[in-house]
């Protein structure tokens, strides 16, 4: 999880983040709300990622294996192998490949042709 990434700290207890996934930075993860008096446990699954400056809102559930787009504001549950982004977040793609932290099966490869081609 990243340094600047920040878990709801009026009900603590409602944070659920499962092995290896991973916050980025300026994340916030919310598990209430005073105006309608909601404490509600929030819930990231396993092997997911969470990107940068997310918003994730009470009560959600993000499935095993799941992505979230930078800056996204998540409203309602995310279901598992998805790819998520947007205000509000939509779902963009299913049954998606991750390992862990949420990192795409073909990340590696990727970054092995940039090198080959100089430009990392």
């Amino acid at each position: 999880m990243s340094l600047s990434a920040k878990l709801d700290r009026t009900f603590p207890i409602g944070v659920h983040v499962g092995a290896r996934s991973y916050i980025a930075f300026e994340t916030r993860i919310l598990t209430h709300d005073r105006t309608r008096g909601l404490y509600l446990h929030t819930r990231i699954g396993t092997d997911c990622f969470i990107g940068g400056r997310s918003l994730i809102l009470p009560g959600v559930e993000i499935g095993d294996g799941s992505v979230v787009g930078a800056g996204s504001v998540v409203t309602k549950s995310v279901p598992p192998r998805s790819l998520v982004a947007g205000n509000p977040a939509r779902i963009l793609r299913s049954e998606i490949e991750v390992g862990p932290y949420g990192r795409f099966l073909t990340a590696d490869a990727a970054e092995a042709a940039l090198a080959e081609a100089g430009l990392t």
